[in-house]
């Protein structure tokens, strides 16, 4: 099994990074950690949590997606529905909330899932972002459960992972290089800051 320490970054798009960054880190409070960019190409990185960050490239040309309700079904090509972050507490859940509408954000009523109480509302790109506060009466990572009146055959073999499905990896060294992408001028970046 792989050893995954969490998400290291999820990388959305804007057109207009300068509004995108006072979003992210002016309002929200997320630090600008990585920044990347020449002529046509920038690639920031905000941070959520210490391991883990939220990323945008900026696309001249790139439109805003259109407003989607969060979990509301559509048709056709679509690979993502919203992102949400969790909080520490329901008065940080409520502080989120003035704070989006008091800046011309739109955030949505309290929402109880039952193991987490949710804040909705879209950034400026109207990605769809939540709020979460995990409930710790009710820890579905110590305790999983399935509700789902009909599951899936895959959902009833319970929440363990089951590898024996997929062939194991197989060792190789032909493709382990290392692309150099922005690493020099990061780490004389890191180097003269240090």
């Amino acid at each position: 099994m792989a050893a995954f320490t969490g998400i290291n970054h999820l990388a959305m798009v804007t057109a207009d990074m300068d509004r995108t960054v006072h979003f992210w880190r002016d309002l929200l409070g997320m630090r600008l950690v990585v920044g990347l960019g020449h002529q046509g190409y920038r690639h920031y990185f905000f941070e959520i949590t210490d391991k883990d960050m939220i990323a945008f490239f900026e696309w001249p040309g790139v439109r805003p997606i259109a407003e989607k309700d969060h979990g509301a079904p559509v048709r056709g090509p679509l690979a993502f529905d919203h992102v949400s972050f969790g909080v520490e507490s329901l008065e940080e859940l409520g502080r989120l909330k003035d704070l989006l509408e008091a800046n011309g954000f739109w955030a949505s009523e309290f929402v109880d899932h039952g193991f987490i109480i949710s804040l909705y509302s879209f950034d400026p790109n109207n990605i769809p972002i939540e709020f979460s506060y995990a409930v710790p009466d009710y820890d579905v990572h110590a305790h999983p459960i399935m509700i789902d009146s009909n599951p899936v055959p895959a959902g009833q073999e319970g929440s363990e992972p089951r590898p024996h499905r997929w062939r194991g990896a197989v060792v190789s060294e032909s493709d382990r290089g290392i692309y150099p992408g922005e690493a020099e001028a990061v780490r004389a970046a890191f180097v003269k800051k240090t």
